[in-house]
């Protein structure tokens, strides 16, 4: 049963922050040595044998009944395989701490997609001007360029594509919400197994044989398996079974914050004022959403 926050938990949330948020960096540096589609299915491959070795060392016994293989299956493909390839697709044309800046709207969407998908999430009146303040913060980012031509020639489509990928995550994570009850390492596992199945074949087919990268893209694509993916998903069973999953929800607001940094002082990416600005105005609405004390009087 979740307790109140001990400061293990805190270290763990800001640990685990750190370790989403330095993912677009990874990717900016996997794509040096590799094609954005073995990036994408090359931390797949590397995540999914990370955390069965997890699941085994636990102990965990994996459910595989037709209902959890369906949304398995929907997780794999739609929080792991279609995100990890549109983001690396993308960020040949955007900085890593613009990707970042975007994931930090899958909260909101996820509020959108609930009311509509989940029992007893509906939109209030608060979640809903949230909601509203939060696609403000979105178009801020995106900006007006994206309907004409830029520095780069893709950079206007990438920077949809990032908004995909948000997108993606967020339908994953009312999937895993509907799922039925299910060890999280486990359902993990089966999903990231789908996302090899699916990933895999279609980089051998379509690009044959990875290259032999330099050290740097392949220790970045190495990480992208072995934490965001392996390490990070036993770290966050943990805090959720530790301190709840609201305590673990404020993960949101780390990630893009630590996108943007390692973006700036490891790749020396410029951080336009218009990021900034967008970055605020999706946490506050993020953080509108969530008060409490005005949910409350909303109708159930």
């Amino acid at each position: 049963m979740p307790t109140s926050p001990t400061l293990g938990n805190w270290i763990g949330l800001i640990a685990l922050g750190l370790i989403w948020g330095a993912s677009f960096l990874g990717v900016a540096i996997a794509l040096e040595g590799f094609s954005p589609l073995w990036v994408a299915a090359g931390r797949i491959v590397i995540g999914a044998i990370t955390l069965t070795v997890i699941a085994v060392v636990m102990g965990v016994r994996l459910q595989a009944s037709p209902a959890i293989l369906a949304f398995a299956a929907g997780m794999g493909v739609l929080s792991n395989a279609l995100p990890f390839f549109l983001l690396s697709w993308s960020q040949q044309h955007v900085t890593s701490g613009f990707a970042g800046i975007t994931m930090a709207s899958i909260p909101l969407f996820v509020i959108g997609f609930a009311h509509f998908l989940v029992l007893g999430e509906g939109l209030t009146r608060q979640k809903a001007m949230g909601f509203l303040l939060g696609l403000v913060g979105v178009g801020v980012l995106i900006g007006p360029g994206v309907f004409a031509a830029s520095g780069s020639e893709f950079e206007a489509a990438a920077r949809l594509g990032c908004l995909a990928a948000a997108l993606s995550y967020a339908i994953g994570s009312i999937i895993t919400r509907r799922c039925p009850e299910v060890h999280p390492v486990g359902f993990g596992v089966l999903a990231l197994w789908v996302a090899t199945a699916i990933m895999l074949p279609a980089a051998l087919i379509t690009e044959g044989l990875p290259p032999m990268a330099e050290a740097r893209p392949f220790l970045a694509l190495l990480y992208l398996g072995l934490l965001p993916t392996g390490f990070a998903t036993l770290l966050l069973v943990g805090i959720i079974r530790s301190a709840g999953p609201s305590f673990l929800s404020q993960v949101n607001y780390h990630v893009p914050v630590w996108s943007v940094l390692l973006g700036v002082v490891v790749l020396a990416e410029e951080l336009p004022g218009r990021f900034i600005l967008a970055l605020g105005i999706i946490i506050a609405g993020q953080m509108l959403a969530r008060r409490k004390g005005l949910q409350a009087r909303a109708p159930a």
